[in-house]
């Protein structure tokens, strides 16, 4: 029975939850579920709240109503079933740090991690992380010596290594050449795949990941929708959010926005939230 109990529950699981800061709102009356093996994209325009929900979701953001629970716990303190993938950020070129030392972070040095483990064990479930993002051939090498997509992988690999149920996800993307968003992307719906993870996406461009998405949640101007990439990518439906006529083109499988602003428009590059650290 508990296990069946398990199978069913949800990867993330949000109820009436709403944020403000003063007197704004960035959402309230927030419902979500989102089961195993999900991949949910979480889109807006800078300031609609993306950041602050997955600050939520991580314990260092207090709701200001409702609740929140993932893997059927409530968010922050150790909790190895949550994995967390931030920005693609440069590291200094003098940082002696190596791969498997900062895949290591993801079991005994992380926040999210899973605390002290045998050696064996250790290395072990290290270099399975590593192997499974084709990172092994470097992963001995000093991490400030590496491409920002060599160094992604690892931070995915980081994210992996607890062997998470819920994968959170803050801009991997950002600052990526077309070939490694690529590559990042794959090796994330890899995992979902196989594992069932559910996947938790911030972005500010769909695009790259349009084919792996399940659900979009949209945030802006205080309100949200949820639903297929379709039916909330939509000139109606974005329309209605932003309360100016909005109109979606889909040209060769991607999707265009265009807006009285430009700063609506989703394939050019939005002044991202405040990234969070590490």
């Amino acid at each position: 029975m508990s296990a069946v109990l398990q199978e069913a529950r949800p990867a993330v699981d949000v109820r009436g939850a709403s944020l403000a800061f003063g007197r704004r709102t960035l959402w309230s009356g927030l419902d979500l579920t989102v089961e195993p093996g999900e991949f949910l994209a979480v889109l807006g325009p800078n300031g609609s709240g993306k950041t602050s929900f997955l600050k939520v979701l991580l314990g260092l953001q207090q709701l200001s109503g409702g609740q929140v629970t993932l893997a059927g716990h409530k968010p922050g303190g150790v909790n190895s079933k949550v994995g967390y993938i931030p920005q693609q950020r440069a590291m200094d070129e003098g940082l002696t740090l190596r791969g498997t030392d900062l895949v290591g972070l993801g079991l005994d040095g992380h926040r999210w991690g899973t605390g002290l483990r045998t050696r064996a064990e250790r290395r072990r479930k290290v270099g399975a992380a590593i192997e499974s993002v084709g990172a092994t051939r470097y992963a001995n090498e000093p991490v400030g010596k590496l491409s920002g997509g060599e160094q992604q992988r690892l931070r995915v690999a980081q994210a992996l290594v607890g062997d998470p149920e819920v994968l959170l996800c803050d801009e991997p993307l950002l600052s990526l050449d077309l070939a490694h968003q690529r590559a990042v992307s794959d090796l994330i719906d890899a995992r979902r795949r196989s594992a069932n993870t559910a996947v938790l996406f911030v972005t500010h461009e769909i695009n790259p990941i349009l084919s792996y998405v399940d659900r979009v949640l949209y945030l802006v101007n205080g309100q949200f929708r949820i639903g297929k990439p379709d039916e909330v990518m939509s000139s109606e439906t974005l329309s209605e959010l932003y309360g100016t006529k909005i109109q979606v083109l889909k040209v060769g499988g991607q999707i265009h926005i265009a807006g009285a602003h430009s700063s609506l428009c989703e394939d050019e590059p939005h002044h991202h939230e405040e990234a969070m650290s590490e």
